[in-house]
């Protein structure tokens, strides 16, 4: 039996209060925020920053949960996965990003372009709450810059 598997994702603002996207070829090709599983004896902020450096290099600070979801066999993943997310919202001083494997491309964006990006559903989602300001009790300063 398979059990849902804990993951950390990262909604990444630059210094201009953009937020990083990779393309991959894990979720259909679509963009997606960046992250990865959670390992054994590791906590979710632990896992979100090795997760973020293997994937795009960049180190994050001012880490605060941003929300939790889940995908049970989602379309567009490559495999059967039932995935829970925790989504994680940070800052980078670096605009920087060296991809790894498991991305294809990246773009910083504005969250008011979010609709010009093949975005992946559950990405989609969390970004518009997030522009919303349904989560904007989370570095609010940066994100309206008020």
């Amino acid at each position: 039996m398979r059990y849902p598997e804990a993951t950390v994702g990262a909604v990444i603002l630059n210094s201009e209060a953009k937020v990083l996207i990779c393309k991959s070829n894990k979720w259909n090709h679509k963009y997606v925020i960046p992250g990865g599983h959670i390992e054994a004896g590791e906590s979710m902020e632990e896992a979100l920053v090795r997760e973020v450096k293997e994937e795009t290099g960049l180190d994050v600070f001012e880490i605060e949960l941003l929300g939790i979801n889940e995908s049970i066999y989602s379309e567009s993943f490559q495999n059967k996965k039932h995935f829970i997310f925790v989504d994680f919202i940070c800052s980078s001083k670096s605009n920087d990003v060296v991809l790894n494997e498991e991305a294809q491309s990246y773009e910083w964006i504005d969250l008011t372009e979010i609709e010009n990006y093949n975005l992946e559903k559950f990405t989609t989602k969390l970004l518009k709450e997030l522009r919303k300001g349904k989560k904007s009790r989370y570095k609010k300063e940066i994100i309206y810059g008020l």
